[in-house]
Parts: C-alpha cells; structure tokens; sequence
C-alpha cells in the first residue's frame, strides 16, 4: 500500500485546556513529531531550552521574522511565539505528520497560508474545557503563575474560546484518558484519507481548472 501523505495537525485552546499535553502525548507515542516553537518569554522551572521552547531574545525572534522564517507568528501573553518552517515543511515531505500547538491567531495565519504542501497536510482542532471554572481550578493547580497571570489567562482565554467554530475539530476536554483516546482517533481517521495516498490526486486537485 501506498504511504500516506504527512498531515499538519494543528492544536489550539486556552491555556489549562489540556492541548499541549495532548500534542506531547502524541510525539512521546511516536506517533507524531512535535513542532517546537519559538518564544520571547522567559523559560518556566522545569523547562528545557530546544526541547520545549527555542527560546530568543525580542531582537533575535524580530530578525528571524524578517527573514521569512516563520509559517506562522503572533503576539500572545505579551509575548512573541512563533512557528519555524523548518520544523513542519521538511517533514511533511518525509510523509511525517507533525502537531503543532499554536493559539487561534497562528491557526489563522496557517489556514491562510498559500503553500500547497500546508493547505494538503492541514488538520485543525479547537481543544475546549468543560467550563470556566474547571479552567480556573487548572490554571490554578498549575502553581507557577501569580493572580494577575492567571487572571490574564481567563479574560484571553473567554476571547479565544469564540473562535472555536473557525476549526474543523472541537474537543471537549473531558479526563486526560479520554481526551488522549478521542484525540489519537482523529488522527488515525486522517490517515485513511484517500486523497492523502501518495500517488493519487486530491480532491482540490481534481476540479482546479486547468
């Protein structure tokens, strides 16, 4: 049989919404390469340069901008983020699937983008959490950011949990088993695309004029 193409899939939610945790799950399973980001912010205890962020300076992450290197970028949290083509374009062409764990302003940004490769390998999934409060008791829990962040946290994550709709996927978070279960099966149901079989055109294909 025919190797699939590789599929971009693209994960966003509010902070405590589970969604990073999903997109590490799936890398640790193999089942997937993890799209590392870029950010400007400083790193949190326990987190490792290049593993879980490539961390820059303002000036660094602006040249890189600059320079055309992002697929996608955006200012969240008061701080830069972004995605490098580097870590999704390369191995898409491998047929590698790749999961990025972006915010809504990035989505769009890659929704948007011209690319045949992307517009082809995309996949998009708006993780959602059961309620404001159990988002409150996560962010909470989480103990490594002051009141005024978490309190940050909510109001930005009441505005990006309006965009939902502009997904093709939700996912209600529900226990991390669960969501883990849902969120894996999805991933598999793209697989068996047929217009991802490599050698076959895509639907899109087929009815561009010529």
């Amino acid at each position: 049989m025919p190797a699939h193409t590789g599929i971009l899939l693209v994960v966003s939610g509010p902070s405590g919404s589970g969604k990073t945790t999903l997109c590490r799950r799936l890398a640790a399973d193999r089942e997937a390469h993890y799209s590392i980001s870029c950010c400007t912010r400083q790193p949190r205890p326990g987190e490792i340069a290049d593993q879980d962020y490539h961390f820059l300076s303002r000036e660094a992450f602006a040249a890189r901008v600059a320079a055309g290197d992002f697929l996608e970028h955006a200012l969240v949290h008061g701080n830069q983020y972004g995605t490098l083509r580097s870590e999704v374009l390369g191995f898409l062409d491998a047929g590698t699937d790749v999961v990025m764990d972006i915010d809504v302003q990035g989505a769009a940004q890659v929704r948007a983008c011209t690319n045949p490769a992307i517009q082809r390998a995309l996949v998009d999934l708006f993780v959602m959490p059961p309620s404001d409060e159990e988002l409150r008791a996560r962010l909470t829990g989480r103990g490594t950011d002051s009141p005024d962040t978490i309190a940050l946290r909510m109001t930005n994550a009441i505005g990006e949990m309006r965009h939902w709709p502009s997904y093709t996927y939700r996912l209600l978070s529900a226990t991390h088993e669960e969501d883990y279960a849902r969120f894996k099966a999805l991933l598999t149901a793209e697989r068996l695309r047929v217009s991802r079989l490599n050698g076959l055109p895509s639907p899109a294909a087929e009815i561009t004029p010529a």
